[in-house]
C-alpha cells in the first residue's frame, strides 16, 4: 500500500454496490510498481449529484464509474469524449484544473476497447465475423459498439425482447430471440448479462449444446473466474476468454487516460488475479464457520 500523505493524488470507483469491486487492487498495485503517489478507492454511492460535487471539491484526479451510474453520470460533466457521447454510457472520469482553477470533468468509455483488446488478444478475430452480444444493458451497448468498430457484424439477443430490440435497433443490428438460436450461424458468442455471476454460478445464458456453434465465446463475468458458460464451451472446444481479460484491458486504458503513461498490465493481472483468489478464499473459509 502506499504512504498517504499530503500530496497523495485521489482516485476511485462510484456505483452501488463497488465492495465486490477488484479495480482498486488493480490500479492501487499499478501506481505502487510505478511509484506514483496515487491512492484508488472504492466509494458507493446512490446519490450522483452528490458525488460529483465530491470528487471536484476533495480534490479527486480521476474515478471510475460503475453499475448504475454509467448513464446517470453523463448530466454532470463538463465534457465528453466523442466515442462516450457516441455510446451514451461513461466508466471513466478525468478531473483536472482550467487556468482559472475551476476543477473540469470529462468522461470517457473504456469498456469497448477492454472488450475488443481481450478479444485481441486471445486471438479472436472480429473483422467479417458475425458475433452474437447476450444482453442489452450498458456493457452490451459498449461491447457491440465496440464489435462493429472492429468490422464485425453483431447479432443482439436478450431474455428480454423489447430492451434487446431496442439496442439492435441503436447498432443498426440484427436482433434474434434467444429460443431461435439454434437456427442462427456465428462465429462468436459474448455474455454481457450477469447470469452465471456468484453466487448464482450455475447460471448459463444458453442451453449448452449450442456453444459447439461458435468458435470462441467470451463472458464478461469474472467471478467466478470460469463461469459454467466458459466451462461448458471450453468443453465443447471453443477458444475461451474470461471477464478479467476485459477488466483489465478496460483498466489499463483508464490507467493512461489518467497517467499519460503506458499501463504495467502484467502487474494490474497479478493483483486481480490475486483479488479473485482471495475472494475464494474467504468465501470458502465464510461457509466453513458457518
Amino acid at each position: 500500500m502506499p504512504q498517504i500523505n499530503g500530496s497523495t493524488e485521489l482516485f476511485g470507483i462510484i456505483g452501488n454496490p463497488v465492495r465486490h469491486s477488484l479495480s482498486p487492487a488493480m490500479h492501487n498495485a499499478a501506481f505502487a510498481s510505478l511509484g506514483m503517489n496515487r491512492v484508488y478507492v472504492p466509494m458507493p454511492v446512490n446519490d450522483v449529484a452528490q458525488a460529483m460535487s465530491g470528487l471536484r471539491s476533495l480534490g479527486f484526479r480521476g474515478a471510475s464509474v460503475t453499475v448504475p451510474h454509467k448513464e446517470a453520470v453523463i448530466p454532470f460533466l463538463d465534457e465528453l469524449d466523442p466515442v462516450a457521447d457516441k455510446i451514451g454510457a461513461v466508466n471513466t472520469l478525468l478531473l483536472r484544473q482550467d487556468s482559472e482553477g475551476r476543477t473540469i470533468v470529462r468522461g470517457f468509455n473504456t469498456d469497448w476497447l477492454g472488450a475488443n483488446a481481450a478479444l485481441a488478444a486471445a486471438q479472436v478475430e472480429l473483422r467479417g465475423k458475425r458475433v452474437v452480444v447476450a444482453g442489452a444493458g450498458g456493457a452490451a451497448k459498449a461491447v457491440g459498439f465496440g464489435l462493429i468498430e472492429a468490422g464485425a457484424e453483431v447479432v443482439i439477443t436478450n431474455r428480454t425482447a423489447e430492451s434487446g430490440q431496442e439496442l439492435a435497433q441503436w447498432l443498426n443490428s440484427e436482433f434474434i430471440a434467444l429460443d431461435d438460436l439454434p437456427w442462427l450461424t456465428a462465429d462468436v458468442f459474448i455474455n454481457t448479462t450477469s447470469v452465471g455471476m456468484e453466487p448464482n454460478t450455475e447460471g448459463i445464458i444458453i442451453p449448452p449444446h449450442l456453444l459447439s456453434k461458435f468458435s470462441a465465446v467470451m463472458d464478461i463475468v469474472y467471478a467466478p473466474l470460469e463461469t459454467r458458460l466458459l466451462n461448458k464451451a471450453k468443453t465443447a472446444g471453443c477458444r475461451t476468454v474470461d471477464g478479467l481479460a476485459m477488466l483489465l484491458h478496460q483498466g489499463a486504458e483508464q490507467f493512461r487516460i489518467w497517467t499519460g503513461v503506458p499501463a504495467p498490465e502484467q502487474v494490474m493481472r497479478a493483483a486481480l488475479e490475486e483479488g479473485l483468489l482471495r475472494r475464494t478464499i474467504c468465501a470458502v473459509c465464510g461457509s466453513f464457520l458457518r
